[in-house]
């Protein structure tokens, strides 16, 4: 038996045997057909398991088999997706291992997401925006905001940008945001958004790279009690980039000069609401749906930026995830918690609620501190939101601030069903939390995606699939994940054998295609490693029932004394403390074991103990055993983090080893690198 299989022993995943290779290898035994959303399917704790999973096993299979997937993709596509010319042809593979879905097919995102719906949704909101740091909330019907994108579509337009140009966005989380991307999408203009507060010379990195005739900001941002002003990095940037001088486009917030924001206006900039109201009414520009939609950049936790290009075909993967994921109705309300810097502000802020005709709530905060940790509650209350996505650090903030979730009690949330989880690995014990604290009628539950992939790839939401604690799921429709061994590149089937996570190509509609001004680093970066699948870059194993567990990044496990040990799994087991809502676990060198772990700690806000250092090598050495090595925990104030809520461990890991790091762009606060520094007293 491996190590890491006795070590998941220990931890008493899962028993029972079901493989999910089987379900592969038998036929179906009926014509798959779209299942109807489900709900509130999952058992408190996060261990529903069931393990038939007919109608997973046949939707699944006819997502996959060649033959049987274009008749599957293309039967959504018809269904989900006004087309300006109807597709003939589901999936096209040149003979290097290149394809395209609905290649012959014709449509526009915009019109999909806002024209489409005027006839029955005209008075309906379209956004819900809720700013907790500005306070300036109001909502914006499905009827304004086309009139808003179709006039800024053809005010970009007498900018000069047409089809196939680039836009880059540099805006806080204002509605304003929204109307630009889809302006963009209307005429075929690839827009790059760049999360609002980068530093000039991040920013001027992707100016460099996009060459945008046009940028479009606003005068400040607003985090917590801090106003920010946007337009000094945007000149620096401007001057900075090695790219023709593009016409800016400023949207002037009422917050802003209400905190003395000020700003000279330059010749070639332009004011954003006049922009919109010189603009013509713009009409959608049928696109290929392999015309480019947009770029976003992309350096996870390490390294340059990489532009990941997708396109229009997306439309279809998106809008088919919120019936059959998300399990939302048209009309209904869906609240993203993230940015629409990030992939998930793209793809369930913007695009996918509006496809599916919902309310999209656009919200400007923080899960704590703008005001407390009872915000996400009072939204919930106030929007009376069906179904909500956060990230696990954001739940384990709030548990941090409010251990007991009193919050919960002291707001309506009854109109929730689920709360779905993404970007980094959930933890069971901040799993069962909240599925506690909610209640049984909302499930927490757990998935799995990427920026590349621009939604969903590993979860679950069928009628005969439960929930496992610490799994993200089974593979979705269109995703054939397998755990590869990355020496001998063979699949892994065994339970509880960490490996790498691929996919095997092709991908579903609406994966990246490439890397935007950079297909060669798209072939090294995703398919080089392991040839005929994608490289996710991420480590994981199976259980014994097939559920997938994604434990962390590649170089996050460890080799301590030749076992191979999961981060993830240390982690996992350090947040059993209740006193401990966050950690990290990373190898730091050691002259004996050449790596041991290190666990680094934060601390609930009522917790006065002095022993908890000590508790936590205790429970590695109960629930992981002594093969651990885990010797040394350290208490810090915060774990330095991206804007999206992934925590550095690379940069952790070299201030511990005492070498050359680099902050990423993305980090959040960069002076909670100095509390690590000197807690490793370099």
């Amino acid at each position: 038996m491996s190590t890491t299989l006795t070590l998941l022993a220990k931890h008493r995943i899962l028993t029972r045997s079901h493989s999910l290779l089987a379900h592969r290898l038998c036929p179906a035994t009926s014509s798959a057909t779209l299942h109807q959303p489900v709900r509130n399917n999952h058992a408190a704790g996060g261990q529903n398991f069931r393990p038939e999973r007919t109608e997973y096993a046949n939707l699944v299979s006819k997502s996959l088999l060649p033959g049987e997937r274009e008749e599957f993709w293309m039967s959504i596509a018809n269904r989900e997706i006004t087309w300006t010319t109807p597709p003939s042809t589901a999936l096209s593979i040149s003979p290097s291992g290149t394809h395209n879905w609905f290649p012959s097919g014709t449509l526009n995102m915009s019109q999909n997401c806002l024209d489409r719906h005027l006839p029955s949704r005209s008075s309906q909101a379209a956004i819900a925006y809720h700013s907790s740091v500005g306070g300036n909330s109001r909502s914006i019907t499905y009827e304004e905001l086309l009139n808003d994108v179709s006039k800024f579509a053809g005010g970009l337009r007498s900018l000069g940008v047409e089809k196939g140009d680039r836009v880059l966005l540099y805006m806080p989380m204002v509605p304003e945001a929204a109307v630009a991307m889809l302006a963009c999408a209307r005429i075929g203009a690839v827009h790059s958004v760049v999360f609002g507060g980068f530093a000039a010379k991040e920013l001027a990195v992707r100016i460099t790279d996009a060459s945008p005739k046009v940028i479009v900001t606003a005068d400040c941002g607003l985090e917590r009690a801090r106003c920010i002003p946007y337009m000094p990095a945007i000149n620096e940037a401007i001057d900075l980039a090695d790219s023709p001088e593009p016409s800016v486009v400023v949207l002037r917030r009422p917050e802003g000069k209400a905190r003395g924001v000020s700003y000279e206006m330059k010749e070639r900039d332009r004011c954003f609401y006049e922009t919109i109201e010189n603009g013509e009414v713009t009409a959608p520009v049928p696109l290929s749906a392999n015309d480019p939609l947009y770029t976003i950049y992309t350096s996870g936790t390490t390294g340059d930026p990489k532009g990941v290009l997708r396109d229009n075909a997306h439309a279809v993967h998106l809008k088919y995830s919120m019936s059959s994921y998300y399990s939302l109705e048209e009309g209904e309300t869906f609240f993203a918690a993230s940015d629409i810097g990030w992939v998930v502000g793209h793809s369930y802020i913007v695009y996918a609620p509006l496809l599916h005709g919902c309310t999209s709530v656009l919200f400007e905060g923080k899960p704590v501190g703008t005001p407390d940790a009872a915000e996400y509650w009072r939204i919930i209350e106030r929007y009376k939101v069906n179904a909500m996505f956060t990230a696990p650090t954001a739940l384990r903030a709030i548990r941090r601030d409010d251990p007991e979730s009193d919050h919960t009690k002291d707001h309506d949330i009854s109109s929730l069903r689920a709360c779905f989880v993404a970007g980094e690995r959930a933890d069971p014990d901040t799993i069962r939390h909240f599925e506690e604290k909610l209640g049984p009628s909302i499930p927490v539950v757990d998935h799995w995606w990427q920026t590349e992939s621009g939604s969903p790839m590993c979860g679950v939401q069928f009628s005969d699939v439960g929930t496992v604690g610490g799994s993200c799921g089974l593979p979705l429709p269109g995703f054939d994940i397998q755990i590869l061994n990355p020496e001998t590149k063979e699949r892994i089937t065994a339970p509880g054998v960490l490996g790498s996570i691929a996919i095997k190509l092709p991908l579903p509609p609406g994966f990246m295609t490439t890397l935007y001004n950079n297909n060669e680093r798209y072939k090294k970066s995703y398919l080089e490693t392991f040839p005929g699948y994608y490289d996710a870059g991420d480590a994981g194993m199976l259980d014994k029932n097939g559920y997938i567990h994604i434990m962390e990044r590649t170089d996050d496990a460890i080799n301590v004394a030749g076992h191979r040990i999961s981060t993830g799994l240390l982690e996992e087991t350090v947040l059993r403390h209740p006193n401990i809502p966050e950690c990290a676990v990373i190898g730091v060198n050691d002259s004996l074991k050449g790596v041991v772990p290190v666990a680094l700690f934060v601390v609930s806000g009522n917790c006065k103990s002095t022993s908890i250092a000590d508790d936590v090598i205790n429970l590695v050495r109960e629930h992981v055993g002594p093969v651990a090595s885990m010797k040394t925990a350290i208490e810090v104030q915060a774990l330095p983090k991206t804007r999206s809520g992934k925590i550095l461990r690379q940069v952790i890991r070299k201030v511990a080893n005492g070498e050359e790091y680099k902050l990423p762009g993305t980090i959040e606060d960069a002076s909670v690198v100095d509390g690590i520094i000197e807690a490793f007293g370099k």
